[in-house]
């Protein structure tokens, strides 16, 4: 018995003395697992730790950068940023957000001393004004977000709060930029115009990307200026630059207990254009002149009494540069300072807003009465002439020595549905040939020779005729984008092949043969005239011919791009060249280079009437062509007198400004005079 009690007490020993050596065990690894997680925490998290800490306990302000500017191909400032002082104020963080609130208020009352004291009476605030921008109700901005007070601060005012800043907590005083236009109005719809990022960045794709941006240097500022059309907003990522960042500490209420650093803001780079200015001008002004003219005067076949709007685009034909774009008439684009426009300003100009030289643009009518007048988009109508003559013969339709009896009318059609085309007054010309055809303009011609032979030849390769007049128009940039990538451009609107299921291919080529199936914009019109200039290369049309950072170091230089080549022989060529070189034109009296061109009145029904659209196509020199222009005026009648002399007016500018023959003439002229002085 006493032998059993011995050995229970060895045993509960060695069970207690194993207990303790496994406690010590255990707490000896936990402690061991401390240690080194400890040093893991200082040696190789720790500064990462650190700087997530020092990240919770500052706070960054972003500064905008300065926008780039836009200049003509002169360096003449179009559209420019001037740098402002602006006064921000951030609610300061209380218990209780009613107090936050009442200091507020109270902030703006003194705000209001220093504005009546030492601001520009011209930028006048009520105390409500002031309480309005700090958003007290956050209905624009959340409460960390500083919220801009004033704009256009004077020297006084920024002086004043600078010598008083421990009075005014949550005040802060940055520079931004302003954007002015040149009040000229150079090429307005092409530069385009800005609005605030705030109204933009939940309707507009391009700006919503921006709000999933992480870098905060590339962060868009509800407040900031944004492009919405034109190379505002095509070019808006260069334009724009980079933030600036103030960054400061700030203890657990977010107030802020240390100096701050400041990361200047980076400038957006500038752009210089193609865009001449006095080329551009005198565009302007020919178009507003020549409508003033025609609707007023008292020759028949110059009166168009309806007309309102009118489009130019000259382009130079081997670089693709447009040095002249005009969408007219224009407005003064300064009506948007400030990222918004009064509602008086978008009831006047609402119409005009967009460039019509790419996108549909009306004159000033009511919603009911667009129906009753041709757009900007208009049927080519006899400036089609140039390129059915080549596919005729290219595709071995007529030759160049095939002759026509025109007779002043063709027939076409089954026997009690017929239709005649006929030529403009009625006019017969006898045997004509394919230059011939397009000197006279004969609608008979185009209609037997072309479209009507195309038709009956029937499929090639499995291409239906209608098919096989698609691919040419699209080759010469008719139906399709014209590359210049300005947003919202549109390709034009084509009717043949609806006419081909509706009537017959026969009817939908006849008219397509002299213009009147497809309705196109001017950029696609002045882009085809370069194609029959240059023979056949369907140059990219650019604006830009460099870009610079705010150093003036050149960032992306122009290079010229052809979208695409059509080859045809030599004497195809040869024979549109002799039959443009013979068209009768308006207002080119007297010229002392040489030129090819082609008129149209195109055709549309409007309402209860049937609209004639004058548009004429021309390049010049002849010899070795330099420019090519093209120019739309709805309901202007015909293209000799409604818009051949716009186009002179185009030519004689760039022959000043920069010269057909390689010099500008004003500075041969120059040269001439002083000689003379001498």
């Amino acid at each position: 018995m006493h032998d059993d009690q011995q050995k229970r007490e060895i045993i509960n020993r060695r069970h207690f003395s194993f207990r303790l050596n496994l406690f010590f065990f255990i707490t000896f690894a936990l402690f061991s697992v401390l240690i080194v997680r400890l040093a893991i925490l200082q040696f190789v998290e720790g500064p990462t730790l650190s700087a997530v800490g020092l990240d919770k306990g500052t706070r960054s302000v972003k500064l905008p950068p300065i926008r780039g500017n836009i200049y003509d191909s002169t360096n003449y400032p179009i559209a420019y940023s001037t740098s402002t002082q602006s006064l921000y104020f951030s609610i300061q963080p209380e218990p209780k957000l009613a107090v936050a609130k009442e200091n507020a208020r109270k902030m703006a009352a003194k705000l209001l001393e220093v504005f009546n004291d030492f601001g520009d009476p011209a930028k006048k605030m009520t105390v409500d004004d002031i309480i309005r921008q700090m958003d007290l109700d956050f209905s624009r901005n959340i409460i960390s977000t500083p919220r801009r007070i004033k704009s256009g601060l004077t020297n006084n005012e920024i002086a004043y709060f600078m010598e008083n800043r421990s009075s005014f907590k949550g005040i802060d005083i940055m520079e931004e930029s302003v954007r002015n236009y040149d009040t000229n109005s150079i090429a307005v719809q092409l530069v385009g115009y800005l609005k605030k990022y705030k109204g933009v960045r939940e309707t507009v794709d391009f700006y919503k990307e921006k709000t999933k941006e992480e870098d905060a240097t590339l962060q868009y500022l509800a407040e900031e200026d944004v492009g919405m059309d034109g190379l505002e907003f095509m070019y808006q990522d260069i334009l724009r630059g980079k933030n600036g960042l103030k960054t400061y500490p700030v203890n657990n209420a977010e107030r802020i207990i240390g100096p701050m650093q400041i990361t200047t803001p980076e400038k957006g780079s500038d752009i210089y254009l193609s865009i001449n200015k006095n080329v551009q001008l005198s565009t302007e002004t020919a178009i507003m002149d020549q409508l003033k003219k025609i609707t007023k005067s008292t020759n028949k076949y110059e009166r168009a009494v309806y007309a309102q709007t009118g489009f130019a685009v000259a382009m130079e034909v081997d670089t693709g540069k447009v040095v002249a774009m005009a969408s007219m008439p224009d407005y003064d684009p300064n009506i948007w300072s400030g990222g918004s426009i009064s509602q008086e300003d978008y009831e006047n100009f609402s119409n005009i807003l967009s460039n019509g030289t790419i996108r549909t643009v009306y004159g000033k009518y009511s919603e009911k009465e667009r129906s009753e007048h041709p757009s900007s988009i208009v049927p080519l109508g006899s400036t089609m002439k140039p390129l059915s003559v080549l596919i005729g013969l290219n595709e071995k339709l007529f030759t160049t020595t095939e002759v026509y009896p025109d007779t002043g009318v063709f027939t076409f059609g089954k026997a009690g549905y017929e239709r005649k085309i006929k030529n403009s007054q009625n006019k017969i010309y006898g045997n004509i040939d394919g230059a011939q055809a397009i000197e006279h303009s004969s609608n008979p011609f185009m209609a037997a020779m072309v479209g009507n032979r195309l038709v009956s030849r029937g499929s090639v390769k499995g291409k239906s005729s209608v098919e096989i007049w698609d691919d040419y128009m699209k080759q010469f940039g008719l139906g399709v984008l014209t590359g210049s990538g300005l947003p919202n451009e549109l390709k034009g609107v084509i009717d043949y092949f609806d006419s081909a299921k509706r009537f017959s291919s026969q009817s939908a080529l006849i008219f397509a043969s002299f213009g009147q199936q497809g309705r196109y914009t001017t950029l696609q019109l002045a882009q085809y005239t370069a194609m029959l200039a240059n023979h056949g290369k369907r140059m990219k049309p650019q604006f830009v011919n460099q870009i610079k950072d705010s150093d003036g170091n050149v960032v992306q230089a122009y290079t010229p791009v052809v979208l695409n080549e059509v080859k045809f022989k030599d004497e195809y060529w040869k024979e549109i060249e002799t039959g443009m070189s013979k068209v009768s034109s308006q207002g080119f009296e007297g010229v002392d280079y040489s030129y090819r061109r082609k008129t149209g009145t195109s055709e549309q029904d409007v309402a209860k009437r049937t609209a004639e659209n004058a548009v004429f196509i021309a390049y010049a020199p002849a010899d070795k062509p330099k420019l090519a222009v093209a120019v739309v005026v709805p309901d202007g009648g015909f293209g000799s007198y409604g818009a051949s002399p716009i186009a002179r007016k185009i030519f004689d500018a760039y022959d000043q400004e920069i010269g057909l023959y390689g010099v500008p003439k004003k500075k041969t002229t120059d040269n001439a005079n002083a000689n003379g002085a001498k």
